[in-house]
Protein backbone atom coordinates (compact mmCIF):
# COMPACT_ATOMS: atom_id res chain seq x y z
CA UNK A 1 0.00 0.00 0.00
CA UNK A 2 1.27 3.44 -0.94
CA UNK A 3 1.62 5.85 1.98
CA UNK A 4 -0.17 8.99 0.86
CA UNK A 5 -0.01 12.43 2.52
CA UNK A 6 -3.61 11.92 3.69
CA UNK A 7 -2.68 8.68 5.43
CA UNK A 8 0.32 10.35 7.06
CA UNK A 9 -1.76 13.28 8.34
CA UNK A 10 -4.35 10.92 9.79
CA UNK A 11 -1.60 8.86 11.41
CA UNK A 12 0.00 11.87 13.09
CA UNK A 13 -3.43 12.97 14.30
CA UNK A 14 -3.74 9.66 16.16
CA UNK A 15 -0.19 9.74 17.54
CA UNK A 16 1.50 7.44 15.02
CA UNK A 17 4.46 8.43 12.83
CA UNK A 18 6.63 6.75 10.17
CA UNK A 19 10.38 6.17 10.26
CA UNK A 20 12.89 4.17 8.25
CA UNK A 21 15.57 1.94 9.73
CA UNK A 22 18.22 3.87 7.82
CA UNK A 23 18.66 6.43 5.07
CA UNK A 24 19.33 3.64 2.59
CA UNK A 25 16.30 1.56 3.51
CA UNK A 26 13.36 1.14 1.14
CA UNK A 27 10.92 0.38 3.96
CA UNK A 28 8.95 2.51 6.40
CA UNK A 29 7.71 1.46 9.81
CA UNK A 30 5.01 2.98 12.01
CA UNK A 31 5.87 4.00 15.57
CA UNK A 32 3.70 4.73 18.59
CA UNK A 33 6.19 5.00 21.48
CA UNK A 34 5.20 4.72 25.12
CA UNK A 35 6.27 6.92 26.81
CA UNK A 36 6.19 9.81 24.32
CA UNK A 37 8.65 12.70 24.22
CA UNK A 38 7.39 16.29 24.36
CA UNK A 39 8.86 19.73 24.92
CA UNK A 40 6.65 21.94 27.09
CA UNK A 41 6.25 25.17 25.11
CA UNK A 42 5.59 27.56 28.00
CA UNK A 43 8.02 25.58 30.16
CA UNK A 44 10.82 25.52 27.58
CA UNK A 45 14.26 26.00 29.13
CA UNK A 46 17.03 27.98 27.42
CA UNK A 47 20.45 27.26 29.00
CA UNK A 48 22.41 30.30 30.13
CA UNK A 49 25.19 29.85 27.57
CA UNK A 50 22.65 29.61 24.76
CA UNK A 51 20.97 32.82 25.95
CA UNK A 52 24.35 34.50 25.56
CA UNK A 53 24.58 33.15 22.02
CA UNK A 54 21.10 34.45 21.25
CA UNK A 55 22.05 37.92 22.50
CA UNK A 56 24.99 37.92 20.11
CA UNK A 57 22.64 37.19 17.19
CA UNK A 58 25.16 35.21 15.07
CA UNK A 59 22.51 33.92 12.66
CA UNK A 60 19.73 35.21 10.44
CA UNK A 61 16.46 33.38 11.05
CA UNK A 62 14.19 32.35 8.18
CA UNK A 63 11.31 29.94 7.75
CA UNK A 64 10.30 27.80 4.79
CA UNK A 65 12.86 29.27 2.39
CA UNK A 66 15.02 26.15 2.08
CA UNK A 67 12.85 23.29 3.29
CA UNK A 68 14.40 20.66 1.04
CA UNK A 69 17.90 21.73 2.07
CA UNK A 70 16.95 21.49 5.75
CA UNK A 71 15.60 17.95 5.40
CA UNK A 72 18.74 17.02 3.41
CA UNK A 73 20.89 18.50 6.18
CA UNK A 74 19.02 16.41 8.72
CA UNK A 75 19.49 13.29 6.59
CA UNK A 76 23.21 13.65 5.96
CA UNK A 77 25.64 11.50 7.94
CA UNK A 78 28.04 13.15 10.39
CA UNK A 79 30.77 11.80 12.68
CA UNK A 80 28.38 12.23 15.61
CA UNK A 81 25.45 10.75 13.68
CA UNK A 82 26.74 8.22 11.14
CA UNK A 83 23.24 6.96 10.28
CA UNK A 84 19.83 8.63 10.09
CA UNK A 85 16.26 7.41 9.67
CA UNK A 86 15.34 9.80 6.83
CA UNK A 87 15.17 7.83 3.58
CA UNK A 88 13.92 8.90 0.15
CA UNK A 89 10.30 8.05 1.00
CA UNK A 90 10.36 10.22 4.14
CA UNK A 91 12.05 13.03 2.23
CA UNK A 92 9.57 12.97 -0.66
CA UNK A 93 6.60 12.71 1.69
CA UNK A 94 7.61 15.71 3.78
CA UNK A 95 8.40 17.83 0.74
CA UNK A 96 4.86 17.06 -0.45
CA UNK A 97 3.46 18.01 2.98
CA UNK A 98 5.50 21.22 2.87
CA UNK A 99 4.02 22.13 -0.50
CA UNK A 100 0.57 21.45 0.98
CA UNK A 101 1.32 23.90 3.80
CA UNK A 102 1.53 21.37 6.64
CA UNK A 103 5.30 21.08 7.09
CA UNK A 104 7.63 23.93 8.05
CA UNK A 105 11.32 24.60 8.52
CA UNK A 106 13.05 27.11 10.78
CA UNK A 107 16.47 27.92 9.36
CA UNK A 108 19.65 29.53 10.64
CA UNK A 109 21.72 31.38 8.04
CA UNK A 110 25.19 32.88 8.24
CA UNK A 111 26.79 34.86 5.41
CA UNK A 112 23.92 33.72 3.16
CA UNK A 113 24.70 30.07 3.87
CA UNK A 114 22.32 27.64 5.50
CA UNK A 115 24.14 26.43 8.62
CA UNK A 116 21.39 24.79 10.64
CA UNK A 117 17.70 24.17 10.98
CA UNK A 118 14.78 22.15 12.25
CA UNK A 119 11.68 20.90 10.45
CA UNK A 120 8.39 19.35 11.41
CA UNK A 121 4.68 18.96 10.80
CA UNK A 122 1.92 21.31 11.95
CA UNK A 123 -1.63 20.17 12.70
CA UNK A 124 -3.96 22.50 14.58
CA UNK A 125 -2.16 23.49 17.77
CA UNK A 126 0.26 20.55 17.62
CA UNK A 127 3.72 20.68 16.08
CA UNK A 128 5.59 17.43 15.48
CA UNK A 129 9.32 18.11 15.51
CA UNK A 130 11.05 15.70 13.16
CA UNK A 131 14.76 16.43 13.07
CA UNK A 132 17.38 19.17 13.17
CA UNK A 133 20.95 19.67 12.01
CA UNK A 134 23.87 22.01 12.58
CA UNK A 135 26.96 23.02 10.63
CA UNK A 136 27.99 25.76 13.07
CA UNK A 137 28.11 25.76 16.84
CA UNK A 138 24.61 26.28 18.29
CA UNK A 139 22.98 26.70 14.85
CA UNK A 140 20.38 23.98 15.44
CA UNK A 141 19.80 25.08 19.03
CA UNK A 142 19.10 28.65 17.94
CA UNK A 143 16.71 27.33 15.30
CA UNK A 144 14.92 25.30 17.97
CA UNK A 145 14.52 28.33 20.24
CA UNK A 146 13.06 30.37 17.38
CA UNK A 147 10.74 27.49 16.52
CA UNK A 148 9.42 27.27 20.09
CA UNK A 149 9.10 31.07 20.26
CA UNK A 150 6.76 31.12 17.25
CA UNK A 151 4.80 28.11 18.52
CA UNK A 152 4.31 29.97 21.80
CA UNK A 153 3.29 33.14 19.98
CA UNK A 154 1.02 31.32 17.53
CA UNK A 155 -1.04 29.60 20.21
CA UNK A 156 0.31 26.06 19.86
CA UNK A 157 -0.12 23.84 22.92
CA UNK A 158 1.91 20.72 22.04
CA UNK A 159 5.44 20.19 20.72
CA UNK A 160 5.99 16.49 20.06
CA UNK A 161 9.60 15.27 19.98
CA UNK A 162 8.66 11.57 19.60
CA UNK A 163 11.50 10.47 21.89
CA UNK A 164 13.52 12.15 24.64
CA UNK A 165 17.29 12.37 24.25
CA UNK A 166 19.97 13.84 26.49
CA UNK A 167 20.25 16.69 23.98
CA UNK A 168 16.54 17.53 24.38
CA UNK A 169 16.53 17.18 28.16
CA UNK A 170 18.59 20.37 28.47
CA UNK A 171 15.59 22.22 27.03
CA UNK A 172 13.12 20.64 29.45
CA UNK A 173 11.95 17.65 27.40
CA UNK A 174 9.92 15.11 29.30
CA UNK A 175 8.16 11.82 28.74
CA UNK A 176 4.40 11.34 28.87
CA UNK A 177 2.51 8.05 29.17
CA UNK A 178 0.82 7.21 25.89
CA UNK A 179 -2.71 7.83 27.20
CA UNK A 180 -1.76 11.23 28.61
CA UNK A 181 -0.02 12.17 25.36
CA UNK A 182 -3.02 11.17 23.27
CA UNK A 183 -5.31 13.26 25.44
CA UNK A 184 -3.05 16.31 25.03
CA UNK A 185 -2.78 15.64 21.31
CA UNK A 186 -6.55 15.61 20.81
CA UNK A 187 -6.85 18.85 22.75
CA UNK A 188 -4.10 20.43 20.66
CA UNK A 189 -5.66 19.36 17.36
CA UNK A 190 -8.76 21.39 18.25
CA UNK A 191 -6.70 24.59 18.61
CA UNK A 192 -6.64 27.10 15.76
CA UNK A 193 -2.94 27.98 15.90
CA UNK A 194 -0.84 30.11 13.55
CA UNK A 195 2.68 29.38 12.35
CA UNK A 196 4.37 32.80 12.19
CA UNK A 197 6.98 33.13 9.43
CA UNK A 198 10.51 34.42 9.96
CA UNK A 199 11.71 37.01 9.93
CA UNK A 200 8.57 38.06 11.76
CA UNK A 201 8.76 41.45 10.07
CA UNK A 202 7.33 39.78 6.97
CA UNK A 203 4.02 39.13 8.70
CA UNK A 204 1.91 42.17 7.83
CA UNK A 205 -1.90 41.93 7.70
CA UNK A 206 -2.08 38.60 5.91
CA UNK A 207 0.63 39.40 3.33
CA UNK A 208 2.50 36.16 4.00
CA UNK A 209 -0.63 34.03 3.91
CA UNK A 210 -1.65 35.57 0.61
CA UNK A 211 1.78 34.88 -0.86
CA UNK A 212 1.62 31.26 0.33
CA UNK A 213 -1.91 30.94 -1.12
CA UNK A 214 -3.34 29.75 2.18
CA UNK A 215 -6.35 32.00 2.09
CA UNK A 216 -5.07 35.43 1.20
CA UNK A 217 -7.30 37.18 3.74
CA UNK A 218 -7.19 40.97 3.67
CA UNK A 219 -6.65 40.99 7.41
CA UNK A 220 -5.14 38.41 9.71
CA UNK A 221 -5.08 38.07 13.47
CA UNK A 222 -3.43 35.94 16.08
CA UNK A 223 -5.64 33.33 17.74
CA UNK A 224 -7.25 34.50 21.01
CA UNK A 225 -5.08 32.02 22.90
CA UNK A 226 -1.85 33.72 21.82
CA UNK A 227 0.13 35.27 24.69
CA UNK A 228 2.11 37.44 22.28
CA UNK A 229 0.17 40.75 22.33
CA UNK A 230 0.23 40.97 26.12
CA UNK A 231 3.87 39.89 26.25
CA UNK A 232 4.89 42.43 23.63
CA UNK A 233 3.12 45.16 25.54
CA UNK A 234 5.29 44.39 28.58
CA UNK A 235 8.54 44.47 26.63
CA UNK A 236 9.62 48.01 25.85
CA UNK A 237 12.36 48.82 23.40
CA UNK A 238 14.36 50.41 26.17
CA UNK A 239 14.36 47.18 28.15
CA UNK A 240 16.29 45.37 25.41
CA UNK A 241 20.00 45.61 25.05
CA UNK A 242 21.18 46.90 21.69
CA UNK A 243 22.44 43.48 20.64
CA UNK A 244 19.32 41.63 21.80
CA UNK A 245 16.94 44.04 20.12
CA UNK A 246 18.76 43.79 16.81
CA UNK A 247 18.86 40.06 17.22
CA UNK A 248 17.64 38.90 13.88
CA UNK A 249 16.45 41.85 11.92
CA UNK A 250 18.97 44.65 11.70
CA UNK A 251 15.94 46.88 11.16
CA UNK A 252 13.52 48.95 13.25
CA UNK A 253 13.26 47.36 16.69
CA UNK A 254 10.29 49.34 17.98
CA UNK A 255 7.66 47.20 19.69
CA UNK A 256 3.93 47.74 19.43
CA UNK A 257 0.95 45.44 19.32
CA UNK A 258 -2.79 45.67 19.03
CA UNK A 259 -5.04 43.23 20.82
CA UNK A 260 -5.05 40.92 17.82
CA UNK A 261 -2.42 41.70 15.19
CA UNK A 262 1.08 43.02 15.97
CA UNK A 263 1.62 45.28 12.97
CA UNK A 264 5.21 46.15 13.94
CA UNK A 265 6.31 42.70 15.05
CA UNK A 266 10.02 41.95 14.58
CA UNK A 267 11.93 38.73 15.01
CA UNK A 268 13.84 40.39 17.84
CA UNK A 269 10.73 41.52 19.70
CA UNK A 270 9.15 38.09 19.30
CA UNK A 271 12.25 36.41 20.71
CA UNK A 272 12.56 38.94 23.57
CA UNK A 273 8.92 38.51 24.56
CA UNK A 274 9.25 34.72 24.53
CA UNK A 275 12.46 34.65 26.56
CA UNK A 276 10.98 37.04 29.11
CA UNK A 277 7.85 34.91 29.36
CA UNK A 278 9.64 31.64 30.01
CA UNK A 279 12.00 33.36 32.48
CA UNK A 280 9.01 34.57 34.50
CA UNK A 281 7.37 31.14 34.51
CA UNK A 282 10.48 29.11 35.29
Amino acid sequence: MDITPDIVLKAYATGIFPMADSAGSDHLYWYDPDPRGVLPIAGFHVPRRLRKTLRGAPFTIRTDTAFEDVIDGCAEATPERPETWINHAIRDMFIHLYKMGYAHSVETWQDDRLVGGVYGLSLGGAFFGESMFSRRTDASKVALVHLVARLWAGGYTLLDTQFVTDHLRQFGALELPRDVYRQQLQQALAVDAVFIPAPAENWLAGKWLAEKKLGGAADYSLPPSSPLPAALASVSASSCSTSACSASSGRDTSVSASASSPSRLTEASLLSAFLQSITQTS
